[in-house]
């Protein structure tokens, strides 16, 4: 007589209730980026960086909360990280919540390629430059009191600045509201 697989009530009950309630991945979109310095020293090729940048945060679940235990903001450009990593505080986001997370994201003495000064030079030229943000951590699930394990995830903000008339400051800002991808 074939064997018949057993299926616990308990895991049966727990499939149900994460099939009724599915957590969905959290929103985040970039409100806000500031380049106040990019420059880059030869012959060694070396960065200074400073970036500011505002995130809005939402938790689009009704009945289920999020832990982010880990959180780790850094810049990129082409592909070279600009800044170091800077870590934001944990936090416990509710139903439908949204958070607005800063972050001061900085380099000193960074290495950057061979040609990251001309890509620069060419991108003033144009008069725009183009920017990845990113956000990697670990989030937990909160569903009544069970709190799921540790899931990672990753997020992606693509951020145009513009060169400003006055370009002796080297300040620039990007475009409100560009919303990021998210991955858990």
């Amino acid at each position: 007589m074939p064997s018949v697989p057993y299926f616990s009530p308990i895991l049966s009950f727990v499939f149900l209730v994460w099939l009724i309630l599915h957590p969905s991945k959290p929103d985040f979109s970039l409100k806000e980026a500031n380049i106040y310095q990019l420059n880059i020293s030869t012959p060694h090729n070396l960065l200074n960086s400073s970036i500011q940048l505002t995130l809005l945060s939402k938790n689009p679940n009704n009945k289920v909360g999020i832990y982010y235990d880990k959180l780790q903001v850094y810049a990129s450009y082409k592909g070279q990280e600009i800044t170091s990593d800077s870590s934001l505080p944990p936090f416990y986001q509710g139903h439908g919540e949204r958070n607005m997370l800063s972050a001061e994201l900085a380099g000193t003495g960074l290495p950057v390629g061979p040609t990251f000064g001309y890509e620069v030079g060419c991108d003033r030229t144009a008069g725009k430059m183009i920017l990845s943000l990113h956000v990697n951590g670990s989030l937990r699930w909160k569903m009544g009191t069970w709190v799921s394990s540790r899931y990672t995830f990753h997020v992606n903000c693509v951020a145009i600045t513009e060169f400003g008339s006055n370009t002796t400051s080297g300040s620039m800002k990007s475009k409100q509201g560009i919303r990021c991808s998210t991955s858990v």
